[in-house]
C-alpha cells in the first residue's frame, strides 16, 4: 500500500453537492483521490482510464446523483484525453464514446439546468443536454478561431449563454452555440484565456484571466477593463473563483501565488509566497474561512482564515517521482525525488518507509538523481548540479574535483572473447580544483572508494566524498549506471559497459550483449557475475563480459532496475511497461520468484523483513506481506 512522501502535483477539486466534507482531487497521472474530511486527509480512489498520462483538470459531480461523476482529461504534449464517466462514486470508470480521444481542457454544468454540461476541447465547444450521455459540437466545425478551448463558463440564469476562452481571446454565444461573437474589447491581443467566471447574483459581471492579466466586464463581456494590482510576472492566472458567501471576495490562483481581492477586483494582495503555483481553488460553502489550493509540487494546502495563511494538507496524497534510494547503517531509509523543486529533494524514513520527513535544506530545489552511503557512513546525493553530502541536517557540496592521475588499464584481447579495454590514460597536468556542477546519475561504494557516474565521466573519491578525481581510464562521456559489490564494480553508458575487480583502480571495457539495443540497468552479484538489463530483457556474464547468457524462465522486457541484495544473496528486478510484477532471483542456483505488487515500479528494495518500492509517479509503496509464487529457472 502507498506511504508517501506526501505531496506532489495536485490539479483540480470537486465537491459532493450534498456533503461539503466529501471532496474529489484530480492529478497529473490519472489518479483520482477523495476525502471525507474536507481535505484534511486523502485516499486513492481509482486510476481513471487505467492510464498514468491523463491530466485530470475538470471534475463534475452530478447535482441530482452524487454517485454520477464526469472527468475531463487531457494529455501533456499530445492531443489526447477523453471524457470519463463513473456511476459508482468514482470506483470504476468508462470512456464516453463520442468524446473519446478529445483533449478536454474545460468542463462545467449549468446552475439553472444541471443536465446541461459544456466541455471545451482543442477541437471546439461541445454540449450535452442529458447529463453527459450524448454530446454535440456547438462551435463551428474546423473553425480556425474558435478552437483550442481552455475555459468555459455558463450564465447562471441562462444556459443558452456560454462563454469560451481560447488560446487567442474569449468568445460568447447567447443562443446555445448557433452564433458566436468574439468578445475582445479591452483585452490585449493574443491573450490565452485560462479562466472565466460569471457572478451568480449579477450575471452581467464577468471575470476573465489571461496570460496578459485579469479582466472584468460589467456588461456581459461587451467591454473588459484590466484589473490592477497583479504583478506582471504573476499574470498567468490559472483559476478565478468567487467566495459563494461573499461575492466581492475573489481569488486568483496564479503561477506566482494566490491573490485575494475583497472589493470585487479593485485591489489585490498576494497571500502566499510567490513560488506557489496554484492550479485550483476550493472554498467550503459552509465555511468561507476554509480555502484549499491545489498546487504544483506542494500538493494540497489549506487555509482556515479565509485564505490569508496556509498549511500543508496532504495526508494520504502522494504524486512523487522517486529517482534514488539508499539505506544507512542505522537502518534509516533515504529517497530522492525529481521535478518537485523546493518541495522535493531528499526524504528520510526511520520506520521502514511508513512515514517520511523532508531532509532537503541546502539542495535549493535541485533534482536528486542518485543517493549513496560513503565508506565512513556519510550520506551523499548526486543531483542535477553536482554532488552533496549531509552534515548536521544540512546538505553541502561534497568537495572539489581535482585532476586525475593516470589509471592502469588492462590490455584488451578479442572483442568477443577477452573483452575490450579502454585506451590507456595519458598523463595530465595538475589543474586547480573546481566544483563539479554537472548531473550525477549514479553513486556506488567500494570498501575504500566512492564512484559517481556523471554527465562528464566517472568521478572517484578516496576520502568519502571530500575530494574527487576524474577516472581518466574511462571516457568523459555521459555515464548513466554504476553498481558495486565489495570491490567488483560495473559502469555503463546507454551503449557501453566497463568492469573493475579492484574497486575502480583498473578497468576493462566489455562488449555489451549484442541483442541489447540500449542499457537500462546494471548490477554485479556476490560471485562477480555481471548483470545487464534493458528493453530486450536480462543478460548475465559469468566471465567478466566475455560471453552473455539469458536466464531461462525470466523472459521480461523493459528492465529498469537490477539490485543485488547481498545479505539475502538475491537479485531484485523490476521492469517498465504494464507489468506490476517484481522478480527475485535467488543465488547461486538462480531460482526465480515473482511478486505481484499491483503497481508499475521503478525499483524495489529490501528493508528489514519487507520490501519497499518506488512507483512511476505515485511515491513509495510498502508491502510487508507480498505473496511470492516460485518459478524454477536453470542457469
Amino acid at each position: 500500500m502507498p506511504f508517501g512522501p506526501d505531496g506532489g502535483d495536485a490539479r483540480a477539486f470537486a465537491a459532493d453537492p450534498h456533503d461539503h466534507q466529501h471532496l474529489y482531487l484530480g492529478t497529473t497521472n490519472g489518479w483520482m483521490y477523495e476525502s471525507h474530511t474536507g481535505g484534511q486527509s486523502w485516499q486513492r480512489l481509482a486510476r481513471v482510464g487505467k492510464r498514468d498520462d491523463l491530466v485530470l483538470d475538470n471534475i463534475l459531480v452530478d447535482a441530482a446523483n452524487p454517485r454520477h461523476l464526469l472527468v475531463g482529461a487531457w494529455v501533456l504534449d499530445h492531443p489526447d484525453g477523453g471524457l470519463f464517466v463513473s456511476n459508482d462514486g468514482g470506483v470504476t470508470w468508462s470512456v464516453q464514446s463520442e468524446m473519446r480521444g478529445q483533449s478536454i481542457r474545460a468542463l462545467t454544468a449549468s446552475l439553472s439546468d444541471p443536465k446541461t454540461i459544456v466541455a471545451g476541447t482543442l477541437r471546439g465547444v461541445y454540449r450535452s443536454k442529458d447529463s453527459g450521455q450524448h454530446w454535440t459540437l456547438i462551435s463551428p466545425e474546423d473553425s480556425k478561431e474558435l478552437h483550442n478551448i481552455e475555459s468555459i463558463a455558463i450564465d447562471p440564469k441562462d444556459p443558452q449563454t456560454i462563454y469560451a476562452g481560447t488560446w487567442h481571446l474569449p468568445w460568447k454565444t447567447t443562443d446555445g452555440g448557433a452564433n458566436w461573437s468574439n468578445i475582445k474589447q479591452g483585452i490585449i491581443e493574443d491573450s490565452d484565456v485560462f479562466s472565466i467566471i460569471v457572478d451568480p447574483a449579477k450575471p452581467r459581471t464577468v471575470y476573465a484571466s489571461a496570460c496578459s492579466g485579469i479582466y472584468k466586464s460589467e456588461n456581459g463581456g461587451e467591454q473588459f477593463l484590466k484589473v490592477q494590482g497583479i504583478p506582471s510576472s504573476a499574470r498567468r492566472t490559472r483559476v478565478l473563483l468567487q467566495d459563494p458567501n461573499h461575492l466581492d471576495t475573489v481569488f486568483a490562483g496564479t503561477t506566482e501565488g494566490l491573490f485575494r481581492s475583497g472589493d470585487a477586483g479593485k485591489s489585490w494582495a498576494r497571500t502566499t509566497v510567490s513560488d506557489v503555483i496554484v492550479n485550483d481553488v476550493y472554498i467550503d460553502p459552509a465555511n468561507s474561512q476554509k480555502v484549499l489550493l491545489a498546487t504544483d509540487r506542494g500538493g494540497v494546502v489549506a487555509s482556515f482564515d479565509g485564505g490569508y495563511t496556509f498549511q500543508s494538507s496532504n495526508q494520504g496524497f502522494s504524486a512523487r517521482q522517486i529517482s534514488a534510494y539508499t539505506q544507512t547503517r542505522n537502518h534509516s531509509v533515504y529517497i530522492g525525488v525529481v521535478n518537485d523543486k523546493e518541495w522535493g529533494g531528499v526524504f528520510q524514513s526511520d520506520n521502514g518507509g511508513l512515514n517520511w520527513m523532508q531532509v532537503s535544506v541546502g539542495l535549493e530545489g535541485k533534482d536528486v538523481f542518485s543517493l549513496g552511503t560513503a565508506p565512513d557512513g556519510t550520506l551523499l546525493a548526486g543531483t542535477s548540479h553536482g554532488i552533496f553530502h549531509l552534515a548536521d541536517g544540512l546538505w553541502q557540496r561534497a568537495g572539489d574535483v581535482r585532476a586525475a592521475a593516470p589509471v592502469a588499464v588492462k590490455k584488451a584481447g578479442s572483442r568477443s572473447i577477452k573483452g575490450r579495454a579502454v585506451p590507456t590514460a595519458k598523463a595530465t597536468l595538475k589543474t586547480p580544483a573546481k566544483h563539479f556542477d554537472g548531473a550525477v546519475f549514479a553513486l556506488a561504494t567500494t570498501p575504500n572508494t566512492v564512484l559517481a557516474a556523471t554527465a562528464e565521466g566517472i568521478l572517484s573519491s578516496p576520502d568519502s566524498g571530500n575530494s574527487w578525481h576524474p577516472v581518466s581510464a574511462l571516457s568523459a562521456d555521459e555515464w548513466r549506471f554504476l553498481a558495486s559489490t565489495r570491490n567488483a564494480v560495473v559502469a555503463a553508458t546507454l551503449h557501453s559497459v566497463s568492469h573493475s575487480t579492484d574497486g575502480g583502480q583498473t578497468w576493462t571495457g566489455i562488449t555489451p550483449p549484442p541483442a541489447l539495443s540500449q542499457i537500462g540497468a546494471v548490477s554485479v552479484d556476490g560471485a562477480g557475475s555481471i548483470w545487464v538489463g534493458g528493453r530486450e530483457g536480462i543478460f548475465i556474464s559469468d566471465n567478466g563480459g566475455q560471453s552473455w547468457t539469458t536466464p531461462s524462465n525470466l523472459f521480461l522486457s523493459g528492465v529498469n532496475s537490477l539490485f543485488f541484495d547481498e545479505p539475502a544473496n538475491r537479485m531484485l528486478i523490476t521492469a517498465n511497461g504494464t507489468s506490476t510484477v517484481a522478480f527475485t532471483v535467488q543465488l547461486p542456483q538462480r531460482s526465480v520468484k515473482f511478486i505481484e505488487t499491483g503497481w508499475n515500479l521503478r525499483f524495489v528494495r529490501p528493508v528489514d523483513d519487507h520490501f519497499i518500492a518506488a512507483t512511476l509517479f505515485d511515491g513509495i509503496v510498502v508491502q510487508p506481506r507480498m505473496v511470492a509464487s516460485p518459478i524454477t529457472a536453470s542457469r
